[in-house]
């Protein structure tokens, strides 16, 4: 049976005064079968509410949140990072001090926080919470003293305090000048390289000289004159006792050079061989023919070479991986492919150079890591994340790239 005690019941507010927003709520008289009809309350109530829901349309995560990720930014951030060093320096600890006094960074030294560091290193997962247990014991210095004169906490002020990091200065005066005559001048040509053991090859015309770091001592390891060929390229194994030679006609000679003999001699290619690149026993040669061939140079007749095509032009650079697990190829059509060691296909195509791709190296340090340079019409060595397969950065060189291996520097 329906009690309009009930009613009054529900009605009644909670706190002790009388809630005025129900007075012009009439009580009817429901019948046995019809239910009871209620009606919003024209008046609002003042209570305030027990939720908050923030707009964030207008908040820049750039500066309120530090553990933000900032590899998106904009082509203008990208133009403004094209300053001095010096002025980039003075950026990066202006930005540091921001942190540490807006968002309680706790950054003291400039060093390890460089830009360029930041920008070549790979791009790990964030998290947008750090879930760490708090220290019981906090040092004294991590406050500001009640007695410190300076508006600046005691982090900003041992953060501005610390030394410059110095500019690694190149002497442009050499500390060894060796003679080579007949040396290429040619772009597209890997005529030098260095071994693991301190010696220097250079193809010099028709003939591959050794030059030993250790006891300056020059040796010719062969000449090719009776054949009329030339020397295209020459590359060491990872140990150092073997030497690859390339050749104008295609052919490529494999020698042990302490015995100063030939143990190897590999056709395929019909065309000059421009760019030599060991990977343990397996040696990958890329041509002018557009070509690239990998084989194990200790059985080169039984087991059969793999066949990689895809550039349209000149192979002019070869580099593996230091895991050995990836072949960088760059030619003379602009672009740079990725391969792997199990399909004849390249897993990764990069096309946004604008000249012959020859400089080609992979960081040592960061893994995926893999630096490009252009030719003349592109002057820009180019950082690719190839666990990704996202560009990182771009520098303009103002002249074209070639790689030296040796003291790991683009030139």
């Amino acid at each position: 049976m329906y009690n309009q005690d009930f009613d009054k019941r529900r009605l009644k507010p909670t706190n002790s005064e009388p809630y005025k927003g129900v007075d012009h709520i009439q009580e009817r008289d429901y019948g046995p079968v019809a239910a009871p009809m209620f009606y919003s309350p024209t008046k609002v109530s003042n209570n305030s509410f027990d939720r908050f829901i923030p707009t964030r349309l207008g908040n820049n995560w750039h500066t309120t949140f530090s553990m933000i990720s900032d590899s998106n930014k904009s082509m203008i951030n990208k133009k403004a990072r094209e300053n001095n060093a010096e002025g980039n320096r003075d950026g990066i600890a202006y930005s540091c001090l921001l942190k540490n006094e807006l968002l309680g960074a706790s950054i003291e030294d400039v060093k390890g926080q460089c830009e360029e560091r930041r920008i070549l290193s790979p791009l790990a997962g964030k998290n947008l919470f750090k879930f760490t247990t708090p220290t019981k014991d906090r040092s004294l210095l991590d406050h500001s003293s009640p007695y410190s004169l300076s508006p600046l906490s005691a982090k900003s002020q041992k953060l501005l305090r610390s030394p410059r990091k110095a500019t690694r200065k190149i002497s442009r005066i050499p500390f060894k000048v060796l003679d080579a005559p007949e040396l290429q001048d040619d772009f597209y040509l890997n005529l030098v390289d260095w071994s693991s053991q301190n010696v220097l090859s250079v193809g010099l015309g028709s003939c591959v000289y050794l030059w030993s770091a250790c006891t300056s001592q020059v040796t010719r390891l062969c000449d090719l004159s009776s054949d009329g060929n030339t020397i295209t390229s020459v590359a060491w194994n990872e140990r150092g006792n073997l030497v690859a030679v390339g050749t104008h006609v295609g052919y490529i000679q494999i020698w042990d050079v302490a015995t100063n003999k030939q143990i190897h001699k590999l056709t395929g290619h019909s065309a000059r061989v421009g760019a030599l690149a060991w990977n343990g026993e397996v040696l990958s040669s890329g041509s002018r023919d557009r070509l690239i061939f990998q084989r194990d140079v200790r059985t080169p007749s039984i087991v059969p070479e793999r066949k990689l095509g895809a550039h349209r032009q000149e192979v002019c650079g070869l580099k593996w991986s230091p895991d050995n697990q990836y072949l960088a190829s760059g030619g003379n059509d602009n672009r740079l492919y990725v391969w792997n060691q199990h399909s004849l296909s390249p897993v990764q195509t990069y096309t946004e150079h604008l000249a012959a791709v020859k400089a080609i190296a992979w960081s040592p340090h960061h893994h995926g890591l893999l630096a490009s340079g252009g030719g003349t019409a592109d002057r820009c060595i180019r950082f690719w994340n190839t666990l990704t397969g996202q560009p990182m950065q771009c520098v303009d060189t103002g002249s074209q790239v070639s790689y030296n291996q040796s003291y790991r520097l683009f030139k």
